[in-house]
């Protein structure tokens, strides 16, 4: 069986906070420019092997319980000090 020979790109006109960018990538991962730029081209295209798992916060959307005390307690916060707003 014949090996595929691997594509080659030359992309051109890259913006300057991209190219910028990737390179910051490459050398905090210590990893070639190229790497990390078919990392995200992969990533890009959606043919990650892995999808990506976002840290967000969705799943505490809606969970808010109202509890006076802690209220009360923040309420002392909103005070403005006038001699510190001179």
């Amino acid at each position: 069986m014949m090996k595929k020979k691997p594509i080659q790109y030359t992309i051109r006109n890259v913006p300057p906070r991209v190219d910028q960018r990737l390179r910051e990538q490459a050398a905090d991962y210590s990893v070639s420019l190229n790497e990390v730029a078919v990392s995200a081209l992969t990533r890009a295209s959606g043919l990650d092997a892995e999808p990506v798992v976002h840290h967000d916060l969705d799943d505490l959307a809606g969970s808010w319980v109202s509890d006076p005390a802690l209220d009360a307690a923040l309420e002392s916060m909103d005070q403005v000090d006038k001699d510190l707003w001179k």
